[in-house]
């Protein structure tokens, strides 16, 4: 039998950067269009992005107890496994692996090439493989996929190694960007038009209650963009002092991150009208609404700096990506793994290499993503999933009360902050916004909700294997060697 465990390399530092690197990928840099959109107004940007980080605190401040409690690899899976049961938990690991995290690797992917075709148009072409015409931009995609899995496949120390330098470089530079055109170059007319008196900065339709749905739509892409500590979360087996650095990272990496994109979004008012004219000929004049394909970053640089700031956004966007795109691979790998370990996914998938990494996950993580962005239907797969997501984000932080209740004697290193409080506004929080997401998409949530449902028929196909063949599986499914992770 394999001996070979998970190792314990990552540092405090370490386990920030992957919060932080995995939670700034590329919608801090587009998602602000549309917001504007939906909202109209100054003051409601800014009150969603207020709202969303509140969800993101409050989601962290809580999540928090259950990682320290439980450091294991894929550790929302064990959360939900401890909390609802087996076949709960399946589906989770079901949904999330297949579609939830595969389709974002494959997004942010994307998003990396449609922005290197901003410096590089040869790669907004389609290349020919064979007989066959390949969107260039999908190939691209493909090929950062496996160049990051296989850098992961050497090791943890080289997976932290990308993580910290991407993330670093990318926050130093939009600290910079914020700066520069919040404090030093402020556009004067911009001020005037988003703060220049009340009836500017609340917009033309005010507060009313007639703006709740549109508030409630618009909090989906701030949350978005504010989402990625789960990435860390799944590589608890693999922090150095889980107990303290866990919930450390988690909370601060949520502060940081929060902070930097208030800013962020200050900065975008300071140099663009909120409302502009879409078909306008100047960055300026299309404001933060009418942005270019979303880019207001690019835009609020192309009023600083021309068609030169522009560029260099598109580089910033290009690090940001890489860096968020190298924590997805690093955790969702563990998903599969402990799937794998608890006898429901590939039996394959528990292997470690030499390099103590769950290289056949990692492959599979890649191939299956790859698929996805050569397909060119992940999109769509997205966005059918947020429903879905968002049930999963309140069973999970519903854990906290299930697991306190039902083993209160666990060790628990660190304790939810504000419990029962805290927990509970962020239920009733998420709650708010999955009904609103079913009210405003129910076709959307409803084939979401299906793909989920879908599981379970192929769960109690794999139990059913599993009596049948008694101790042991199908050699195609998982029915690993390794003992099943429990609370200790």
């Amino acid at each position: 039998m394999d001996d070979r465990r998970l190792q314990a390399r990552l540092s405090l530092f370490d386990a920030l950067a992957i919060v932080a690197g995995t939670t700034i990928g590329s919608g801090i840099f587009i998602v602000s269009t549309g917001i504007a959109r939906e909202v109209r107004s100054p003051a409601l940007l800014l009150m969603v992005w207020v709202a969303a980080s509140a969800m993101s605190l409050t989601g962290a401040l809580t999540v928090a107890e259950l990682a320290a409690m439980m450091p294991a690899a894929g550790a929302q899976y064990l959360f939900v496994r401890e909390a609802y049961g087996r076949m709960c938990s399946f589906l989770f690991g079901w949904t999330v692996a297949v579609v939830i995290h595969t389709g974002s690797v494959a997004a942010v992917a994307i998003v990396f090439a449609k922005y290197l075709g901003v410096i590089l148009p040869m790669v907004h072409s389609d290349w020919r493989l064979g007989f066959v015409a390949v969107p260039g931009e999908r190939l691209v995609a493909v090929g950062l996929i496996f160049l990051l899995t296989a850098l992961n496949l050497r090791g943890i120390h080289a997976g932290r190694t990308v993580q910290n330098l991407f993330t670093i470089t990318k926050m130093v530079a939009l600290l910079a960007i914020v700066i520069f055109a919040l404090a030093i170059a402020p556009n004067q007319e911009a001020l005037r038009a988003n703060f220049g008196g009340w009836s500017a900065f609340r917009g033309p339709a005010g507060f009313s209650f007639s703006v709740l749905p549109a508030f409630g739509a618009a909090m989906i892409g701030a949350l978005f963009s504010l989402g990625g500590s789960e990435n860390l979360i799944a590589l608890g087996a693999e922090v150095r002092d889980p107990g303290r650095a866990l919930p450390l990272a988690l909370i601060s990496g949520a502060g940081i991150v929060i902070v930097l994109y208030l800013l962020t979004n200050l900065a975008y008012l300071s140099q663009l009208p909120l409302l502009g004219n879409p078909a306008a000929t100047t960055a300026f004049a299309r404001g933060i609404s009418g942005a270019q394909a979303g880019r207001v970053a690019a835009a609020t640089m192309e009023v600083l700096w021309g068609s030169a700031g522009a560029r260099l956004t598109s580089l910033l966007v290009m690090i940001s990506t890489v860096g968020c795109l190298n924590g997805l691979i690093l955790g969702g790998a563990r998903l599969m793994f402990v799937m794998a370990r608890d006898r429901v996914f590939f039996a394959a998938a528990s292997r470690l290499n030499e390099a103590s990494v769950p290289s056949v996950a990692l492959t599979l993580q890649a191939l299956w993503a790859s698929t996805l962005a050569l397909s060119g239907d992940f999109g769509d797969l997205l966005n059918y999933m947020g429903a879905a997501g968002a049930l999963f984000g309140i069973l999970t932080i519903a854990a906290v009360f299930l697991l306190r209740i039902r083993k209160p004697h666990a060790r628990r290193p660190y304790r939810a902050w504000g419990y029962p409080y805290v927990p509970a506004a962020h239920i009733l929080g998420s709650a708010a916004i999955l009904i609103d997401l079913i009210l405003v998409k129910p076709a959307y949530s409803l084939f979401g909700l299906l793909i989920v449902l879908s599981g379970v028929p192929l769960y109690l196909w794999i139990k059913r294997r599993e009596r049948l063949a008694g101790s042991s599986a199908p050699e195609f499914l998982a029915l690993g060697n390794e003992p099943e992770v429990d609370i200790v």
